[in-house]
């Protein structure tokens, strides 16, 4: 009989490896009563059992939706605040162009449209209907998600010739909730207030 140098538990001559935990059976240190090093055969290692691979893998699947999740959210929002203070930006420029405006076609009194406020410099000089002080892309109404649209009021008629004295100009999402959340507005008196629904029905002022 053979004595597994581990467990102890007794084995047949013939059998080579310890039932219980793969242990060699080891004659020669068995005679010797001295315990050799457990050598398992080969391939009686104990392995991972695969549903705890599966386990793994589901739960890298799951981290990676959930930081996924977490990060579009995070990143729609600072997408929608830039757009936002990109158009308050657009604002005040288009605000000081009707400045320059009025000063310069005093009979004209303030643009009544973008367009007016725009041109290109290459066409010739300024006027009234193209006076060079807008850049191109807030000419064409729409910026980083917004629409801008002037419209005039107030206005002084001399000699048949009408002379604007107050304007409006407003920036609206051009997809509420998704390109900006609020709408805006400003005038000719520099004032800029916001509506929080994405509208023109702008009445909050921003702090």
């Amino acid at each position: 009989m053979k004595r597994c140098p581990a467990c102890g538990v007794e084995y047949p001559n013939e059998q080579t490896y310890c039932s219980a935990d793969g242990a060699a059976l080891n004659p020669a240190q068995e005679a010797a009563g001295t315990p050799g090093p457990s050598a398992p055969p080969a391939g009686s290692a104990r392995r991972v059992p695969i549903f705890v691979w599966v386990l793994v893998g589901v739960a890298i699947v799951l981290c990676s939706w959930i930081l996924v999740l977490i990060a579009v959210p995070t990143s729609r929002s600072m997408g929608k605040r830039a757009s936002e203070a990109s158009a308050i930006h657009s604002i005040r420029t288009i605000q000081q162009a009707e400045l320059m405006y009025e000063s310069t076609f005093p009979v004209n009194g303030f643009a009544c449209s973008l367009t007016a406020l725009g041109g290109d410099p290459s066409a010739g000089a300024p006027s009234p209907a193209a006076a060079q002080l807008l850049p191109g892309d807030l000419t064409s109404g729409y910026k980083s998600g917004y629409n801008f649209t002037i419209s005039c009021k107030d206005k002084v008629t001399t000699n048949g010739a009408d002379r604007y004295t107050g304007y409006t100009v407003t920036a609206v999402p051009q997809t509420v909730g998704k390109t900006g959340d609020r709408g805006f507005r400003g005038d000719q008196f520099g004032d800029i207030k916001f509506d929080p629904a994405g509208g023109t029905d702008c009445t909050q002022p921003l702090p």
